[in-house]
């Protein structure tokens, strides 16, 4: 009798422990993303405004979750967070513009500056594409059609344009709001000179506008204030899954955490998909992973600060990685998953650049509902944090829901508009591949030219 129950307990235990190592297969549970959510798109939060207070109470919320989850603090660091000072200038005074002999000030907002006064003579442009901007100092713009400003403003730079001037529109006016109704001047990391100044944007009411467009040739000046410089803080949150095998590499899955903060005339911009979501993501398959076995490769959660305002908390963790860049094999970005795109499957999370690697199709292969970009005019895989690591040869790409949706840097980008079941649905197909990547020996690579340069 004695000796069977031990037999007993014996197949018992061996049985629970194949059981174990089987692992049942994980659930999100809707709670725990709602949860998420509840928070970090909070009133409380004040719309987690790049560099501030509210953003580093994000980062400690984030924090938290790692270490509840039981994730470890990276090499080389004493706790769960990163912090890096950003440099903001700002001009401390009135702006003027001088046209020959007249000087005014009404009618003129400057868009954006690179804080170094200008001054020559003026050019018309009346040509629609911006590639044909003149290389010139000072260009007054007024293209026979409503073609869009962002372009110009892109192209610009790179015609070595000093001051721009433009006409008011709606589209001027949007901008306006999206800079936070001030003039945007090109931030940086305290010990970086800034890698692309800004140009002088100057938008001006109808009538200025006309009267100056009808004065081509005559010697324009830009008067400008002194610059102040002001110091923030911004903050990353990073977790650590050590893996079984030290040469296996490191896989790295990030999102920002930040968004705009609250606007001047006092509305919150919850950011709920913008990236709330996407922090959701991260958060939970960290979740998924730090519970079971011990994964062959080692793996790095971390929401990234002030990318908002530069992509400054992904460019700082570049230059300050807590493992060397070369160990990390591929890094998976999460921007707005909060809601389907139209032009989408069901369920289905687009992937920036999918056709530059092999990344997205290994994982599609494993379970995960990614497919291609369906907006490769907007270079959706340049503008988010994974671009910083691709730069650097690492496999990186951002996976999104909905890139264009209405509500994006709106005051409607709030829990009331977020799909919560999509996001459930979008982060569960992910957590197979995650393992199955977590375990494997594939090591992403980059298609010919597919790998981005400087």
């Amino acid at each position: 009798m004695k000796i069977r129950s031990m037999l007993g307990l014996a197949v018992m235990a061996l049985s629970f422990a194949a059981s174990a190592h089987a692992e049942d297969p994980w659930i999100v549970r809707p709670e725990w993303v709602a949860a998420h959510e509840a928070f970090l798109a909070s009133d409380a939060l004040n719309g987690r405004g790049s560099a501030t207070r509210d953003e580093a109470i994000a980062a400690s919320y984030v924090a938290s979750q790692f270490q509840g989850y039981g994730l470890k603090t990276a090499p080389g660091m004493t706790g769960y967070l990163q912090s890096a000072v950003i440099v903001r200038p700002r001009l401390d005074g009135p702006v003027n513009l001088t046209a020959g002999t007249a000087t005014t000030t009404d009618g003129l907002t400057l868009l954006t500056s690179s804080g170094q006064a200008t001054a020559g003579a003026l050019t018309v442009f009346t040509g629609d594409d911006p590639k044909t901007l003149p290389s010139t100092d000072v260009v007054l713009l007024a293209p026979s059609s409503q073609a869009a400003l962002t372009g110009y403003m892109r192209a610009a730079p790179g015609k070595n344009i000093k001051l721009l001037i433009v006409r008011e529109s709606e589209e001027a006016k949007k901008i306006w709001g999206v800079f936070g109704n001030k003039t945007s001047m090109t931030p940086h990391l305290d010990g970086d000179a800034p890698e692309r100044p800004r140009i002088n944007i100057v938008v001006l009411s109808a009538a200025v506008f006309d009267a100056l467009k009808a004065q081509p040739g005559v010697n324009v000046a830009l008067n400008l204030p002194p610059v102040v410089e002001d110091r923030s803080t911004t903050t990353n949150a990073i977790g650590f899954l050590p893996g079984s095998d030290p040469k296996a590499g490191v896989i790295l899955y990030t999102a920002h955490l930040d968004h705009l903060g609250v606007r001047p005339d006092g509305v919150i911009m919850h950011g709920a998909n913008d990236d709330a979501s996407g922090t959701t993501a991260v958060l939970e398959i960290a979740h998924a992973l730090a519970t079971g076995h011990t994964p062959r490769r080692s793996i790095l959660f971390v929401a990234y600060g002030s990318e908002e305002i530069g992509e400054f908390g992904s460019n700082y963790f570049g230059k300050h990685p807590p493992v060397p860049l070369t160990d990390i094999v591929a890094n998976i970005e999460f921007e707005m998953i909060g809601a389907q795109d139209p032009k989408l499957p069901q369920n289905t999370l687009m992937m920036t650049g999918f056709e530059r690697s092999d990344l997205g199709e290994a994982l599609k292969a494993h379970g995960a509902l990614v497919t291609g970009d369906p907006y490769p005019d907007e270079h959706f895989f340049e503008r988010s944090d994974n671009y910083q690591l691709a730069l650097q040869g690492i496999v990186a790409h951002t996976v999104s829901g909905w890139a264009t949706t209405p509500t994006y840097h709106s005051p409607t980008d709030d829990l009331a508009h977020l799909n919560l079941p999509f996001m459930k649905a979008a982060i569960q197909s992910l957590i197979g591949p995650a393992k199955w990547l977590a375990d494997s020996d594939f090591t992403p690579q980059w298609k010919p030219g597919g790998k981005p340069v400087r």
